[in-house]
């Protein structure tokens, strides 16, 4: 009889440690998930303590970065955040970085001052020239060109910052116009989603032809302007290397990275950050306690005890068992398997082959007209 795969171990520590300040967000993007975004809650300095405790025993061993995500942190303000920044340590032997994920609609002076003093790192959420956005204020106006008035401050005080874009139409075209346009706004990195059924958003690329062009034509613009880098098309080449090296096995063997998320109101998310505020009808919510009852590091203890966390774990096994990839994408992630099947042990999912197994192919393609070019 066939044995069922090893459920896989949760590491009891992150390096990145995702923080909603609010639920809130100003914007109201067609392909949102989140379904609490007009929620108008902040939260509280007991909630950013019991954070900040774990935040700083786990600075004792590895540097730690604490990613400030939404809704949209800036509608939580400027004073609120410090207040909320002020909670975390330095860092005892290693650093504690801050970074925040922001659609940069509400950045002004006093926001650059508060990252140039904190050196918080800046990320940026735009999608690439208009028009036809699909980010949208709550009037249904396109905010394109807001983000771009805020992006145009961090270029004043001189504040270095990465960007995240949305694609919904993938081509090579929408690549070479993504990398071109991206290139020449100063972004320092550059990743791409592609829609993704998730929460709230039903929708979703199904397109395999031209999701392939689309990463093999930025492969190539990313060879060819090395301005900014590829964080997508970065991460595949290093799993590229390491298999050539021989060493992805020791990847495989590692503990999943849980990537927890605590939300304004304590409410702990051990994996798949995208699951906050969101519940099953087996499983209830998705979470693992309250951070001011059991500590950070006390629910990711007891976290493989959750059966949402235990349906999780099974389905990265069996994305080992049956995926050749699985060193590059570590079992995908649990909320694009639950919002596209239902289920957290799913296998592969639309997510996964667009973001994953297409860019491999993309990365190969390109890769094999260089070698053609070169024989030429």
């Amino acid at each position: 009889m066939r044995q069922p795969p090893l459920r896989p171990r949760l590491a009891r520590t992150s390096s990145l440690v995702l923080v909603q300040p609010t639920p809130l967000c100003n914007l109201d993007c067609r392909y949102c998930y989140l379904p609490s975004r007009g929620l108008a809650r902040v939260m509280s300095h007991e909630v950013a303590d019991a954070v900040a405790e774990t935040v700083a025993a786990w600075s004792e061993h590895h540097p730690v970065t604490v990613l400030w995500h939404g809704g949209e942190p800036l509608t939580a303000g400027v004073s609120r955040l410090r207040a909320l920044l002020d909670r975390f340590p330095a860092g005892r032997e290693h650093p504690v970085r801050h970074a925040v994920q922001t659609n940069a609609s509400l950045i002004d002076e006093a926001w650059c001052r508060l990252f140039t003093e904190r050196r918080i790192s800046v990320s940026v959420s735009v999608d690439g020239p208009g028009p036809g956005s699909a980010r949208l204020d709550r009037g249904g106006r396109d905010a394109t060109d807001r983000a771009l008035r805020g992006v145009g401050l961090l270029k004043e005080h001189g504040i270095a910052f990465g960007a995240i874009a949305v694609v919904a139409d993938p081509s090579s075209r929408k690549a070479a116009e993504l990398h071109r346009w991206f290139a020449a706004l100063g972004c320092r990195v550059l990743g791409v989603n592609l829609v993704e059924r998730k929460g709230v958003n039903a929708w979703t690329v199904r397109d395999d032809e031209n999701v392939a062009e689309f990463w093999a034509t930025l492969a190539a613009r990313g060879r060819a302007d090395r301005r900014m880098s590829l964080r997508d098309v970065e991460h595949a080449w290093r799993y590229v290397r390491a298999e050539l090296a021989g060493v992805t096995g020791r990847w495989a063997d590692q503990p999943v990275d849980p990537l927890p998320m605590v939300t304004w109101d304590g409410q702990v998310v051990a994996l798949s950050p995208d699951l906050a505020g969101f519940s099953s009808t087996r499983h209830g919510p998705f979470t693992v306690g309250d951070v001011r009852e059991s500590g950070l590091a006390g629910s990711l203890a007891r976290a493989e005890e959750t059966p949402w966390v235990a349906e999780a774990l099974d389905g990265v096994g069996s994305c080992r068992a049956a995926c050749d990839l699985f060193a590059y994408c570590r079992g995908g992630q649990a909320a694009n398997k639950y919002f596209e099947t239902g289920r957290l042990d799913a296998t592969e999912t639309r997510f996964c082959r667009n973001g994953r197994k297409l860019l491999m192919e993309g990365l190969l393609r390109d890769a094999e007209r260089v070698a053609g070019e070169a024989r030429d």
